[in-house]
């Protein structure tokens, strides 16, 4: 099913509204959702609405948060998201680092007591829009087993890095550090398909292609699937995110970081609050001219997709071009929903009492 964008964003906006946000915090958790749908991001859209009011209703989501810094010097602040959604904590956190960064060239913000943030590209992408380099990561609930392990220690925690081009759209580089997201995981499930080989293991740490086997025990494996391809690195990466994002800040790491499914409990033994994030900007012209550096990011881009392919038909994919494709085609076109997302936003409308989505 074909949905046009405004249609969808405004009833992602009255769901919010349903569960007593604000005007001005439904309508931007709704441009985050909406943005990773435009974007091709279908597993971190409006098809996790439900699991956020799922959250609200177990009352582990503030709906009207009082966001604020509890600690800060001149370049890094840490923020306390009040267990608000973290598609508007975020917002405020790279606002903040945003603004450090334009008195003092960049800004560094530990984030904790928050929830689910939607794409970190979003948020990383709010510093391109000012001529900065934006950075955006957050932890996550316990689903990726360490290298050589079968405990699940880790989320997927991913991490986003963004760059402003001149005649290209921005260079993004946004990925989970798992081997694969679980959004691709509840994608598979949701179409009845397996996934490849080198996602997940069954709790005897044997390869599987079961989507469902987180269900019975598995784990995700990091990026890089085993050591003998790199899974030390992606495990070393998403330990990096883990850090930064809830270490530094107070919130939640390793297997303390609450699920964000609603039918399991937090851990009963937290280390922190909540999950957290980390955001940062960085001016350009702290380092050079803006155009100079834009200039020579476009030849940097032209040399890598001029490049020789070993199959004549490919082409070398800039990071962040294919989202940006999506982004045109969906927002002309409409965004493709599985008839599995329609049925549960539908049920959300019944909730609410508001009008269905339809053909």
């Amino acid at each position: 099913m074909l949905v046009n964008p405004s249609t969808l964003r405004t009833f992602t906006q009255n769901i919010f509204l349903a569960i007593g946000c604000s005007a001005e915090h439904s309508v931007l958790a709704a441009d985050v959702l909406l943005r990773s749908d435009l974007r091709g991001i279908d597993s971190h859209g409006v098809a996790r609405l439900s699991g956020y009011v799922r959250l609200w209703e177990k009352k582990r989501i503030n709906p009207n948060p009082n966001i604020q810094i509890v600690h800060e010097t001149p370049t890094t602040a840490t923020v306390d998201g009040d267990a608000g959604l973290g598609l508007v904590v975020a917002p405020f956190a790279m606002q903040v680092a945003i603004k450090k960064a334009e008195l003092y060239g960049s800004g560094w913000v530990s984030v904790r007591n928050s929830n689910h943030f939607g794409i970190a590209g979003y948020h990383a992408l709010m510093a391109v829009e000012k001529d900065m380099i934006g950075f955006a990561m957050t932890n996550a609930s316990p689903l990726v087993a360490p290298t050589f392990s079968n405990e699940r220690l880790l989320g997927t925690n991913p991490m986003c890095y963004a760059f402003p081009a001149g005649q290209y759209p921005p260079v993004v580089v946004d990925l989970a550090t798992s081997a694969a997201a679980n959004g691709k995981l509840e994608i598979a499930q949701r179409s009845g398909k397996q996934v490849p080989e080198g996602w997940i293991q069954d709790k005897e740490g044997n390869y599987t292609t079961d989507p469902h086997a987180l269900k019975s025990g598995g784990s995700l494996l990091p990026l890089g699937s085993d050591r003998d391809h790199g899974s030390h690195k992606g495990f070393g990466l998403s330990a990096t995110v883990d850090i930064l994002s809830a270490v530094l800040s107070g919130a939640n790491y390793g297997p303390w970081v609450p699920p964000f499914v609603a039918f399991l409990d937090p851990p009963a033994d937290p280390v922190g609050q909540g999950i957290g994030h980390f955001l940062g900007a960085m001016r350009v012209d702290g380092f050079r001219p803006v155009d100079e550096f834009k200039s020579h990011l476009d030849n940097w881009i032209n040399r890598f997709k001029s490049s020789t392919t070993v199959d004549p038909s490919q082409k070398v994919i800039i990071p962040g071009e294919p989202e940006r494709e999506a982004e045109i085609d969906r927002a002309a076109n409409g965004i493709p929903l599985v008839d599995a997302v329609v049925a549960d936003l539908n049920v959300l409308a019944e909730r609410f009492s508001l009008s269905p989505l339809t053909h």
